[in-house]
C-alpha cells in the first residue's frame, strides 16, 4: 500500500456549499483571498479605479487623493471582511 503522504495527486478538498461569499478565505495570514463571483472582482476592479483616479490628481490636491485613497482602501476592507468564506482570521495553512 502507497502511503498517502508520498503520492502526486492533490488531496481532496471538500467543496463547501454555496455560502454566497465574494471572496476565498486565505490559506497563510490575516484577511480575504483573490475574488470568487463576479462581486468580489467588481468591487476589486472599482477600487482599484478609485485608487488610480486619485493618483492622477495633481500635486495641489494630494492630500484630496489621500483622503479618497484612505477612504476608499477602509470601504473595501470592510466590504471584503463581510463577503470572506470563513471572515477574517489568522491561518496557519491547510489543516489536511
Amino acid at each position: 500500500m502507497v502511503d498517502p503522504r508520498y503520492t502526486t495527486r492533490p488531496p481532496k478538498v471538500e467543496i463547501p456549499e454555496d455560502d454566497g461569499a465574494w471572496f476565498a478565505e486565505k490559506r497563510f495570514g490575516y484577511g480575504a483571498g483573490w475574488p470568487i463571483r463576479w462581486q468580489g472582482w467588481a468591487l476589486l476592479a472599482s477600487h482599484l479605479a478609485v485608487v488610480g483616479g486619485a493618483a492622477l490628481l495633481d500635486r495641489s490636491a494630494r492630500g484630496v487623493g489621500l483622503v479618497i485613497i484612505l477612504t476608499a482602501t477602509l470601504a473595501f476592507a470592510w466590504i471584503a471582511a463581510r463577503h470572506t468564506r470563513g471572515g477574517w482570521k489568522w491561518r496557519w495553512g491547510s489543516k489536511g
